[in-house]
């Protein structure tokens, strides 16, 4: 029995067994119902361990599949949730609206979380929309590179609130392995695991 789990394993229920069968009385054998019961219970320990083995070794494989993707994917563009773009004088804005709305807003923040550049959409389709911004502030004016973030909002014709997630278009620049989880760094200072990947191109926007 393992002293930390109290649990047995199949080589102490094995040996459970056998000491059992040594030291029955030759005048009262272990009765043939308890005998087939636990040669059944030691069958299903046999499978069960058997069964375990075999899932660890498929899990294994799929992490060094993951991580095999994972070295493929550097140097590519990724889309994935989230709101911070990295501005190389312009920067791709993905988004999705949940349905039809009137108006639509983008407001772009730096660093210190100033509005540096608004723009209004008008009306808006549901589903997947791309914005690419030209790096210019609300005057035209160029702004210098580095990491941005982004928040839409929108309504409907009755000016309800329209919900819009956003995602970023980054490129992949490492990999990083954490708790048995393999991280995509992006050059957005961000990082996502492969799960959150949602379109894998070559490099480029």
């Amino acid at each position: 029995m393992n002293p930390v789990t109290g649990t047995v394993g199949k080589d102490d229920f094995l040996r459970l067994f056998t000491t059992q069968l040594r030291y029955q009385s030759p005048l009262n054998p272990m009765d043939s119902t308890d005998f087939t019961a636990q040669l059944a219970q030691f069958s299903s320990l046999e499978q069960l361990v058997s069964m375990g083995d075999t899932l660890d070794g498929i899990l294994s494989y799929q992490d060094s599949l993951n991580n095999a993707l994972a070295t493929n994917l550097m140097g590519k563009m990724v889309r994935a949730e989230g709101n911070r773009v990295n501005l190389k004088g312009s920067a791709a804005i993905s988004y999705q609206v949940s349905q039809n709305v009137e108006k639509m807003t983008l407001n772009i923040n730096n660093s210190s979380g100033e509005v540096v550049k608004t723009i209004e959409f008008g009306k808006q389709p549901a589903g997947d929309g791309k914005y690419t911004w030209d790096g210019t502030d609300n005057n035209g004016n160029p702004l210098p590179d580095g990491f941005y973030t982004v928040n839409f909002t929108a309504a409907d014709g009755n000016e309800n609130s329209v919900p819009v997630s956003t995602e970023t278009l980054s490129m992949v620049t490492g990999i990083s392995f954490e708790d048995g989880i393999t991280y995509l760094e992006l050059d957005n200072d961000s990082r996502v695991s492969l799960g959150e990947i949602k379109e894998i191109w070559e490099g480029g926007v």
